[in-house]
């Protein structure tokens, strides 16, 4: 795997990394990071980062390990791996029931799960008398369109029937097995579009459950000393190269994901990595509000104890906020 000096770094990447964290140095510690699923197109400012040498300049070899999250979290709670990236609800309910855990880097500032359909969506009121597909009763999907409902006061089973569907959202979307589907802006919407051709039309949930999406969890052992910071800083750069080229990203990270992923999805991937927060307060970081918007809601579907707060799951701790 080649490396580049940091001269080559700073010259043609324009990081714009303070010295210190970029200066290359000899890997010292190797650091195993679990990602969700298979090798995806998803994971690309991952692969970004241990291509380009950001963990090396940071004294670190990386060792990615995939696998589907409920697998990989009692795998960090038994130190076999020292952090996960899942969705901000893993991290939650996992701390709820007392596992040692923090969600510290955020690589989505949007979530991006959304209701999409070949019919067009006049608001949430429009789902009234319809039947969506979701992939089951877990992850952010489902929480989020509990909050979507809950915010337009429908009731599940009396206004509108949820289908457990599995991960086949855009063949039931296309053969109309179901009139929409709870499914990703830059992944089904963009698949099923180029399918079929026409116009997805998507409801934007935001403001009914404004959670951040996927980014990284830590366990509590992993925040001791300086790892985490460490970690985190090569991989807010993974996320602005990522950002800056996501052509040249795609072409560096397709030979760990293979065709599992388009530059398609990419690209309709990146606009979610960024905000105005992020701009403030650096590339990765988690914006409060989100998340005390969405840790509410959690806790009015009954999900998360009266009087939970936010700040229990999440730390911008970690964040370098020269890095935007």
């Amino acid at each position: 795997m080649k490396h580049f000096a940091l001269l080559s770094l700073t010259l043609l990447l324009g990081t714009g990394v303070q010295s210190a964290a970029a200066q290359t140095q000899t890997p010292t510690r190797t650091v195993n990071i679990g990602l969700g699923y298979n090798p995806d197109v998803q994971f690309t400012p991952f692969y970004v980062a241990d291509k380009l040498g950001y963990f090396t300049a940071e004294g670190l070899k990386v060792n990615y390990q995939h696998g589907y999250v409920n697998q990989l979290l009692p795998l960090l709670l038994q130190g076999k791996l020292d952090f996960v990236v899942g969705d901000p609800e893993d991290a939650i309910f996992a701390k709820n029931q007392g596992a040692d855990v923090k969600y510290i880097m955020t690589m989505y500032q949007k979530n991006p799960v959304t209701v999409f359909s070949l019919k067009p969506l006049d608001g949430i009121a429009s789902l009234k008398g319809k039947t969506v597909g979701i992939p089951g009763p877990y992850g952010s999907s489902y929480h989020a369109i509990q909050a979507v409902l809950d915010s337009a006061k429908l009731t599940e089973g009396k206004d509108i029937k949820l289908a457990n569907i599995g991960f086949t959202q855009q063949d039931a979307v296309r053969v109309g097995r179901v009139d929409a589907a709870v499914g990703y802006i830059n992944n089904d919407v963009v698949l099923l579009g180029q399918s079929v051709g026409k116009k997805v039309y998507t409801l934007d949930i935001s403001a009914a459950y404004p959670m951040v999406g996927v980014g990284l969890i830590a366990s509590g052992k992993s925040l001791t000393g300086d790892l985490a910071a460490r970690v985190v800083r090569a991989s807010q750069r993974g996320l602005k190269f990522t950002v800056a080229d996501p052509a040249r990203a795609f072409k560096l990270a397709q030979p760990v994901f293979g065709k599992a992923g388009t530059l398609e999805i990419l690209k309709a991937s990146t606009p979610l990595m960024t905000s105005a927060y992020t701009q403030a307060s650096g590339i990765g970081a988690s914006n409060p509000d989100a998340w005390t918007k969405a840790v509410a809601a959690l806790v009015k579907q009954g999900k998360l104890p009266a009087g939970a707060k936010a700040t229990d799951y999440y730390s911008n701790g970690f964040i370098s906020k020269t890095l935007k």
